[in-house]
This record gives C-alpha cells, structure tokens and sequence, in this order.
C-alpha cells in the first residue's frame, strides 16, 4: 500500500513539474536533483547515523551552487 501511494506521489510530482509557469521544466527538474543529492546526505545522516565526510558535504554544497546559479535568471 504505501508503496502504491509513494507511486502515486512521485507520478504527479512529475505532472506538477512540467506545469510550472515561472520555469522551464529541464531548470525545475534540475533544482529537484540538487535539492534530492543533499536530503540523500542527510537522510543518510539521520536515518543511518552515518556521518557525512568533508567530500560529501562539499559535493552538496556544488549541488546547491549549480542550483542556484540556474535558477538565478528566468
């Protein structure tokens, strides 16, 4: 069941995604994957107690740049 659900979930998230008006739909995606790498440290951080590297958190910090730099003009 929740399997279904979470199926559901990321099938309209893809819907959404390719709706937004102020964006286009390859920048949004890609915000969504900067945004998806530093959740997967810290998930692994909360959920799996295991301690991020320097490396790790320096690659996120990339992540969230190259995000940013995106986004940074419509």
């Amino acid at each position: 069941m929740v399997g279904l659900l979470g199926g559901a979930i990321l099938f309209l998230y893809g819907i959404i995604a390719t709706r937004q008006e102020f964006a286009s739909f390859g920048k949004v995606y890609a915000a969504y994957g900067g945004v998806f790498i530093v959740l997967a440290v810290l998930w692994g951080w909360g959920i799996d107690h295991r301690r991020p590297d320097v490396s790790e958190w320096i690659g996120a910090a990339i992540c969230l740049v190259g995000v940013t730099v995106m986004l940074w003009r419509r």
